[in-house]
């Protein structure tokens, strides 16, 4: 048929009528996806371990809300307006910021980001808040593949999910670590806030760093984070002299603590705040490691567009 040209290609009336009957069956699409994501969990090893949520915009080929509320076909009568703000800081250090809308949808995606393969979606209007779609999304996951939720040790997601619920709900029910960009800040950015009363020396930032200040050389020095203690729920960390082998002259008026040749030791509670503290510290190596596969995301979102058409499509309508 490939001689045929162009005369091979099927009308679009054709198309049309095959998109009609599609739509009838949109259980049993959904089982195939399912049943694909189950085979998938058995030929892959550790698939499902490492997951990313991410949201994508889906423009409508409508230009907007029409006066005609009647559903022909034509007229795009579910989708409304989404607004995404991009935020950032120049060298000088003044803040930048970036506003995109569109009218239609976004598509919400929790994958695998080892393998970059999809194991959740949802399509919703526009303006969905991010943030209110992981927990529903996750309890589906839940409901539909209770493995992947299972074996999963860990969730990247950008700061547009960041919330305190989504973190409690992620580590406090489902025993998956959460790693969540931090939106927003202290209205000033260098305050610090003391860890505690019995550790009055000790205080910590919005981005999760905690510092030592020292009383003879008013200095701070970072903390050594030593890891996340499960049965207690806390972050420990340990005086930055001692774990160097050095000499602190400042140590007895450090504080209430336990100091010895092990050093000042501080365990922060995750419970003192779900957004800054979680059970992989926001100061790691680790939690930065983890943070940057959320790209695997995107780059599904980039293959929905250029693999698959969406960058140009002319679809109306969300079940479409």
């Amino acid at each position: 048929e490939t001689i045929k040209g162009k005369e091979a290609v099927p009308t679009s009336s054709a198309y049309t009528r095959f998109l009609k009957k599609l739509m009838e069956y949109q259980e049993e699409i959904d089982r195939i996806f399912d049943n694909l994501v189950r085979g998938l969990k058995k030929e892959l090893p550790g698939f499902g371990e490492r997951l990313g949520i991410d949201g994508k915009a889906i423009p409508s080929h409508a230009k907007g809300k029409p006066k005609n509320r009647t559903r022909d076909g034509r007229r795009d009568i579910d989708a409304d307006k989404g607004v995404k703000t991009y935020k950032g800081k120049n060298k000088d250090g003044s803040i930048w910021k970036r506003f995109k809308d569109w009218f239609g949808y976004k598509i919400h995606i929790i994958a695998d980001v080892n393998y970059e393969l999809p194991v959740s979606f949802k399509i919703t209007k526009a303006s969905a808040s991010d943030m209110k779609q992981l927990k529903p999304m996750i309890k589906e996951l839940q409901q539909s593949h209770p493995e992947i939720v299972m074996a999963c040790k860990s969730l990247v997601a950008d700061r547009g999910y960041d919330s305190n619920e989504n973190n409690k709900f992620l580590w406090g029910d489902c025993r998956i670590k959460p790693i969540i960009g931090i939106k927003g800040g202290w209205k000033n950015e260098t305050e610090k806030l003391a860890v505690s009363e019995y550790a009055d020396n000790i205080y910590y930032d919005y981005h999760g760093n905690v510092y030592c200040y020292n009383m003879d050389t008013l200095e701070t020095t970072n903390m050594v984070y030593c890891g996340f203690e499960k049965s207690r729920g806390t972050l420990k960390y340990r005086c930055p002299l001692a774990c160097r082998g050095i000499k602190c002259d400042a140590k007895d008026r450090c504080g209430k603590g336990n100091y010895g040749t092990y050093g000042r030791i501080v365990r922060i509670p995750i419970e003192k705040n779900r957004r800054i503290f979680t059970p992989i510290a926001r100061s790691s190596y680790k939690f930065k490691r983890e943070y940057k596969k959320r790209i695997a995301v995107e780059r599904i979102n980039s293959r929905l567009d250029v693999s698959f058409g969406f960058e140009n499509h002319y679809i109306k309508g969300m079940k479409k």
